[in-house]
C-alpha cells in the first residue's frame, strides 16, 4: 500500500527523554491512522513514545490541533512532554513566545521559558470516578480501594486516580525500582477497573518538595518520561498532602517541575526539550499495511 504520508517530513525530539516524532500536516487534507502510526513507530529511525500530529486549527482562538499516537496505534487526549516539543517546533522561528494548541480533551496554553524550555497549562485534573474512568464507583479517589501483588511478590495497594486529559492510577511506594513495572504495568494497564486501560505510576516522596516516579504508559510501555504522568502524580501527593503544590518531579529521562496551581487548580508543567533530527518518511515503512 502506498500511504500519502510517503515523503513527508517529520522531526525527531525527546522531552526529558519521552521520545516524540512530530508530524506538522497543516495546510493540507492528509490525516493519520493507527496502522500508519503502528508502522511508522517500528521505524528505529522514526520511533516514537508518542506521535504529535499538527492540523490547521479548529478554532480562531488556536495555532493548531493535535492527534497524539501511541505506539500501539491508540489515541491518547494528553501528552505534555509531546506538547512541549510541538511548541518548539511552531515557535522555532517565530518572534512570538506563546501559543494556543488544541486536543480532544480540550485547550492548552504553552508558553517559551527559553529556547530549550517550555511551560504547557495542562488545564485541571478530573476526580470523579466515571471520569478517570473507573468501572465501578470508589468512595474516595485519593485511596482508592484496589490492590495488587505484582509477579514479583510485592503488594501494590490503595492507588489514587487522577485524570490529566488521559486516565492514571498513581501507586505511593518506598523504592519505583522494587515492582517490576516492565512486567507488571501491561498487566494494571489492562486491569477491568480501568475500562480504557490506564497509565500506571510508581511515586515515591523525597520530601515536600520533590518526587521520584517510574511511569507505564498507556499504549507505549515503559517510559522516561511521562508529563502529564508527573502532573498526576503531584496532584495526587498534593492532594494526599505529602507534597507542596509546586513539586521537581524526578522521571528516568530527567526532571520536571509541576505547579498545581491553587488559584484555579491548573497544573502547569515546565521543562526542556531536545531535537535530535529531521527527515522524510520512506514509503517503504507502509508497505505492509493493507487497506
Amino acid at each position: 500500500m502506498t500511504s500519502p504520508l510517503a515523503d513527508r517530513p517529520f522531526v525527531k525530539m525527546n522531552g526529558a527523554g519521552n521520545a516524540i516524532t512530530i508530524l506538522d500536516l497543516r495546510g493540507t487534507a492528509l490525516s493519520v491512522s493507527a496502522a500508519e502510526a503502528r508502522a511508522i513507530a517500528q521505524n528505529r529511525t522514526t520511533a516514537f513514545d508518542q506521535l504529535m500530529v499538527i492540523f490547521d486549527p479548529h478554532s480562531k482562538e488556536s495555532d493548531g490541533f493535535m492527534r497524539i499516537f501511541n505506539t500501539d496505534g491508540s489515541e491518547s487526549s494528553a501528552c505534555g512532554n509531546g506538547t512541549r516539543c510541538v511548541s518548539w517546533h511552531m515557535l522555532q522561528d517565530q518572534t512570538k513566545d506563546h501559543l494556543v494548541l488544541e486536543t480532544k480533551s480540550g485547550r492548552l496554553d504553552c508558553r517559551r521559558e527559553a529556547e530549550f524550555a517550555f511551560t504547557i497549562d495542562m488545564g485541571m485534573p478530573r476526580f470523579a470516578w466515571q471520569e478517570i474512568p473507573l468501572s465501578r464507583a470508589v468512595s474516595n479517589i485519593d485511596y482508592i480501594d484496589f490492590s495488587y501483588t505484582t509477579t514479583n511478590g510485592k503488594l501494590l495497594s490503595d492507588p489514587a486516580g487522577v485524570n490529566m486529559g488521559n486516565p492514571h492510577a498513581i501507586f505511593f511506594v518506598e523504592n519505583v525500582e522494587a515492582y517490576a513495572l516492565d512486567v507488571n504495568g501491561p498487566i494494571l494497564e489492562h486491569d477491568s477497573l480501568f475500562p480504557e486501560r490506564a497509565n500506571i505510576s510508581l511515586v515515591h516522596i523525597i520530601d515536600r518538595g520533590h518526587i521520584i516516579q517510574k511511569v507505564w504508559e498507556r499504549g507505549a510501555g515503559l517510559t522516561l518520561a511521562c508529563g502529564s504522568g508527573a502532573c498526576a502524580a503531584v496532584v495526587a501527593s498534593s492532594r494526599r498532602n505529602l507534597t507542596e503544590r509546586q513539586v521537581r518531579v524526578s522521571l528516568p529521562g530527567g526532571d520536571l517541575v509541576i505547579h498545581y496551581r491553587a488559584s484555579d487548580s491548573h497544573v502547569l508543567m515546565t521543562g526542556p526539550v531536545e531535537f535530535e533530527h529531521r527527515g522524510t518518511f520512506d514509503a517503504a515503512l507502509f508497505r505492509d499495511i493493507t487497506p
